[in-house]
């Protein structure tokens, strides 16, 4: 499994997604945000690539702010989203 990581600029948002996809049966991990992503919120939402045209719905009908979708790239992220 390819794992992104989805950054948010609050601990609600990061908080209200995890709900989200817990609701949805969507495969996650709540994660602290790497150092190598700037973001407002210590949380970060660890998902497979598969899912990540369900997730971005689920994101945009909840109206949830993200910072980004990251993919590690050696040892930096690189933003998808």
């Amino acid at each position: 499994m390819n794992e992104l990581v989805m950054a948010f600029d609050s601990s609600q948002q990061a908080l209200r997604t995890e709900m989200l996809l817990e609701d949805a049966a969507v495969e996650f991990e709540l994660v602290p945000t790497p150092a190598e992503i700037t973001a407002g919120c210590a949380l970060c939402v660890a998902f497979g690539e598969d899912s990540l045209e369900r997730v971005m719905t689920i994101v945009g009908e909840e109206s949830i702010e993200i910072r980004g979708v990251f993919r590690k790239n050696g040892s930096a992220y690189d933003q998808t989203v």
